[in-house]
């Protein structure tokens, strides 16, 4: 009877993940760029403050993986070398921690950015 009742339960708890779960490739174009276009692209282009004092464009694959000025942003396979990912999660100073003067990106979203790094950054 317990056997029957974990078999249950265990079954049910499937159900309940797989229904609930995202199945989008964690890719740039899925699960990033629209991210991205929500709280980052309007300061990150060329004319706004963001994109002005960094030299970083976030408009585009490219762009992101070009990165800033002076160096790039997103270091495919290392969410902890890239400053992308250690911005918007709060690892550096709260000071620069973007969105700059926005609220500040879900930790789903932040750990999500961070997995994509780590799978490869992947367009």
């Amino acid at each position: 009877m317990k056997r029957t009742a974990l078999s249950a339960v265990s079954i049910l708890a499937a159900v309940l993940h797989t229904g609930c779960s995202d199945d989008r490739p964690l890719t740039y174009q899925a699960r990033i760029k629209p991210i991205l276009d929500t709280h980052c692209v309007s300061c990150h282009v060329p004319g706004k403050p963001g994109y002005e004092q960094s030299g970083l464009r976030l408009d585009s694959y490219d762009a992101l993986m070009k990165g800033a000025r002076l160096n790039p942003v997103v270091r495919p396979g290392s969410s902890l070398s890239s400053t992308l990912h250690r911005v918007v999660s709060g690892q550096l100073d709260p000071s620069i921690r973007m969105p700059h003067g926005g609220p500040i990106l879900s930790e789903e979203n932040a750990r999500l950015i961070g997995a994509w790094i780590d799978q490869g950054a992947k367009y």
